[in-house]
C-alpha cells in the first residue's frame, strides 16, 4: 500500500455545529453540507491544501455505513497536527480557535522537545495539536 491519505473524516453529532465551527470559526473553504437526498448521506468537505480534504459526517451515519456501532470515544485516540511555522502563529491560530469556541485543552508552550504548540477540542472533543517544529519547514 502506498500511503495516500485524502480525506480525513470525522464523526460529529451535530453537522450544523461542526459546519459553523469549521467554515465561520476557522475560516476553511467549503461549498456547505451535501447528500441531503440520500439517507445517511448527509456531509461536509472541507479543502485543506492540495490533495487533501476534511469532511464532517454524523457519527451515526459513518456508524451505518461501516457496520461498527457507536461507542464511547476518547478524545486522546486520535490528533489532527496543525503545524505552522512560527510560535506567533501558533498563537495566532489558537486564539481564532478559542473565538471559534474551541475547548483550549493545553494553553500553547514550549515543548519538551523545543518546539511550541498547544491543544484545542472542537466541538465534538476532537483534538487538534497546534505546533511550531523548528527542525521542519512549512511550506504556505
Amino acid at each position: 500500500m502506498r500511503p495516500r491519505i485524502t480525506v480525513i473524516t470525522l464523526g460529529v453529532d451535530d453537522i450544523e455545529r461542526s459546519l459553523r465551527f469549521y467554515r465561520d470559526g476557522l475560516g476553511f473553504k467549503t461549498n456547505g453540507i451535501v447528500g441531503r437526498e440520500f439517507e445517511h448521506g448527509v456531509v461536509a468537505f472541507f479543502d485543506l491544501q492540495p490533495g487533501l480534504k476534511l469532511a464532517i459526517w454524523p457519527r451515526k451515519s459513518m456508524a451505518h455505513d461501516s457496520g461498527v456501532p457507536l461507542r464511547d470515544t476518547s478524545p486522546t485516540e486520535v490528533t489532527i497536527g496543525h503545524n505552522v511555522s512560527s510560535e506567533a502563529e501558533v498563537d495566532a491560530v489558537m486564539a481564532q480557535a478559542n473565538l471559534a469556541g474551541a475547548v483550549i485543552a493545553k494553553d500553547a508552550q514550549t515543548t519538551f522537545w523545543g518546539g511550541y504548540a498547544g491543544y484545542f477540542q472542537d466541538p465534538d472533543h476532537h483534538l487538534w495539536e497546534v505546533v511550531w517544529n523548528p527542525k521542519w519547514i512549512i511550506a504556505d
